[in-house]
This record gives C-alpha cells, sequence and structure tokens, in this order.
C-alpha cells in the first residue's frame, strides 16, 4: 500500500501543534486549518523547540525545518489523505468542524478525533460518511508520547480503523484498540483513577501534593514507564507470577480499595492542590519545565528502545 503523504490538522491548539510536528517530520505536507491567524507564528515556534528531539529520535532525516500550510479555508483540506481533528472538547463545536470538513474531504479519507472523552458514535451523528469517523486520542505531547488509542464509533467501518492504524505505523505511534466506547477511553481513565486518589490524598491530610507527586514520580511511575499494572504486578508474585500475586496478595488490593476516596473538587480543595504546586514549583525552573519535561521524554524513549521494550 501507498504510504500517507499529506495530512490535515484541525485545530491549532496545544494538541494540534504536536501532531502536525510529528507528521511534518515524517516527511507529510501538512495542512493546519485554524481561524486564529497568530496560528503560523505558534507553529513555527513549536517547531524550533520540537525539532531537535525529533530529530535525536530518528524521526526525521531533515536538519531544515519544513513548513506546513496554515489556513482558515476548509477548502485548503481538499485532497489530503487523512485528518487529525483537535477542535473544541465540546460535541456541537466538534460536529460543525466536521461538517465543515466533510464538505471537502473525499469519501474515503478518515477523519480521527484527538477528543479525550467524547464518544465516536456521538460525533458520528449528523456526519455525511459517519463511518470514517474514529477517535484517536494521543497522550500530550503526542510528538513524543508514542501511544494512540483507537475507538470506533457505532457507524466506524473496519476499513477506516484499518486505515487509522496504518497511518500512525507510518507515523511509529503504538496503537491500541479499545474494544467498547466508555467515557474516557482507555488511558485517561487509568490516570483519572489514579488522580482521584492523588487529590484525595490531599483532600483528607494524608499526604501534601509535593510528596504525592514524588510517590508516583520515584515510586510505581518508574516501573510504569516500562511495563503495565498487569505485568507488574506478575513480577511481584514471585515464582507463581501473577496467580500467585492474586491468590496471595489479591486480598490486601480488595482492602484498598475499599479505602480509596471517592474527593470532589470544592473550592478549598482546589486552593489546596493549587498552593501545593505553587510550593513545588518553588524548588525548580518553571520556565524549563516543558523543556525538561520533553528532554526526559527522548531519553527515556531511547532507553526503551535500548531495552527492546
Amino acid at each position: 500500500m501507498a504510504e500517507f503523504t499529506s495530512v490535515g490538522v484541525v485545530g491549532g491548539g496545544l494538541i494540534g501543534l504536536s501532531w502536525a510536528s510529528l507528521f511534518l517530520a515524517r516527511g507529510c505536507e501538512v495542512t493546519v486549518l485554524d481561524p486564529d491567524p497568530a496560528i503560523d507564528g505558534r507553529l513555527r515556534a513549536f517547531l524550533r523547540d520540537a525539532w531537535p528531539n525529533l530529530a535525536t529520535l530518528g524521526m526525521t532525516q531533515s536538519e531544515a525545518i519544513p513548513e506546513a500550510i496554515v489556513t482558515s479555508d476548509p477548502a485548503a483540506l481538499a485532497g489530503v489523505e487523512f485528518v487529525q481533528e483537535n477542535g473544541p472538547e465540546r460535541l456541537e463545536a466538534k460536529r460543525a468542524i466536521l461538517a465543515q470538513v466533510e464538505a471537502v474531504l473525499g469519501a474515503d479519507v478518515v477523519i480521527a478525533s484527538s477528543t479525550s472523552s467524547l464518544r465516536a458514535s456521538d460525533l458520528q451523528q449528523g456526519a455525511r460518511h459517519p463511518e470514517r469517523i474514529l477517535v484517536a486520542h494521543p497522550m500530550n505531547p503526542p510528538h513524543l508520547v508514542p501511544m494512540v488509542e483507537l475507538v470506533s464509533g457505532q457507524a466506524t467501518s473496519n476499513t477506516a480503523l484499518e486505515e487509522a492504524e496504518r497511518f500512525y505505523a507510518q507515523m511509529r505511534r503504538v496503537t491500541i484498540r479499545v474494544k467498547r466506547e466508555v467515557p474516557g477511553h482507555l488511558a485517561n481513565r487509568l490516570t483519572s483513577a489514579l488522580y482521584r486518589e492523588a487529590v484525595n490524598l490531599v483532600a483528607e491530610g494524608i499526604a501534601d501534593v509535593a510528596d504525592v507527586d514524588k510517590a508516583i514520580a520515584y515510586g510505581p511511575g518508574m516501573r510504569w514507564a516500562f511495563m503495565g499494572p498487569h505485568l507488574t504486578y506478575h513480577l511481584g508474585g514471585g515464582a507463581g507470577g501473577y496467580r500467585g500475586y492474586l491468590d496471595h496478595l489479591g486480598p490486601t488490593q480488595e482492602a484498598r480499595w475499599e479505602s480509596l476516596g471517592t474527593p470532589k473538587l470544592t473550592e478549598e480543595v482546589k486552593a489546596t492542590l493549587v498552593e501545593g504546586v505553587q510550593r513545588e514549583l518553588e524548588a525548580q525552573d518553571e520556565a524549563t519545565l516543558v523543556e525538561r519535561r520533553d528532554s526526559g521524554l527522548v531519553a527515556l524513549l531511547q532507553l526503551k528502545a535500548s531495552l527492546d521494550l
């Protein structure tokens, strides 16, 4: 099958700019659709920062940073071979965007939405070709974090899903098929479960914000960078493996589940969380936080590649 050579990026926010950078690095002609005239400058600035990391990862062979087509005219998307939609996280706004895009696209061009919580089935309602619409949700920043979770709607065709997998494979992404539509898909449900207890521990006065963050960053987060919770607990079962862990320590897991909190984001709790983060930032250079995160992600990806993980 022929490789994809042209991509439309709809929405030039943080996720859209990150996607556009990746697609450019992989040699695609990229058209960014956004009504804000400042997007062109923001994309250039984003690319200047992202390109060295993409080059280090071998995502591009070009030292010169290519330029995208940036426009507010949906007609500019005519002829693109794949569309990544990154509009506002509101159902009616996304439906309006999809209607504009569908008016100029070929009927077989896949439209993949970066939505973090909306269902593909809801996005498909009223669409001209609902079978080509699906969810392709990344983790921020998608030009460095390789996971993309694919979720079909009720009308999504197998052909569209397979085309999306082929496209993201060309972008060197790791795709996951989520079997059933649920709010937040897969990855965000996992992170939301952790975040709920992270908030609860602070709200109940059990730990400070900084200690919660350190507990994850220097504890389970280090293991999770290499394997997920099921494999981690398999190793925790020793010779008995996962079955041994579940039989021996499963009851302690259930006891902890029963004691997990269900906090509310009251004004008092929000103030406590924000104050805690502000105290964390006092000990580091906030201006370089994104740069240091991205450098760390690059190093981690290189390590995982060297370990064949």
